[in-house]
């Protein structure tokens, strides 16, 4: 997917990709298992959501608390690690990443 998504600047995200990963957070909610990987619009292109998380991996800005929760909901048994006001993207991104690859994994095993 290179070039599909705005790079980092010194470990910051531009606001476009705080979207994304948001969109992408939706989608993997939404995600049931059976069905392909959600893909999320960004700047007018589909993306799958992994790799949006895997663009936010070394983004060091803070994680709204908004985020957060949805974030700590997703991951019940992750959720001490998370902290309101010093968890980044990148702690976030690692985890769902590797919740998208489990599910990925989950739904080929229910098509054979």
């Amino acid at each position: 997917m290179p070039g599909l998504l705005h790079p980092l600047h010194e470990g910051h995200a531009p606001i476009i990709l705080h979207n994304a990963f948001q969109d992408a957070i939706d989608a993997l909610e939404d995600w049931e298992l059976g069905s392909d990987e959600p893909q999320i619009d960004v700047n007018e292109k589909r993306v799958p959501i992994s790799a949006v998380f895997r663009r936010l991996w070394t983004c060091t800005d803070i994680l709204p608390a908004r985020t957060l929760a949805v974030v700590e909901d997703l991951l019940p048994l992750r959720s001490a690690e998370f902290r309101i006001g010093s968890s980044t993207y990148a702690d976030a991104a690692h985890s769902l990443w590797q919740l998208s690859l489990q599910k990925r994994a989950a739904t080929t095993e229910i098509r054979q």
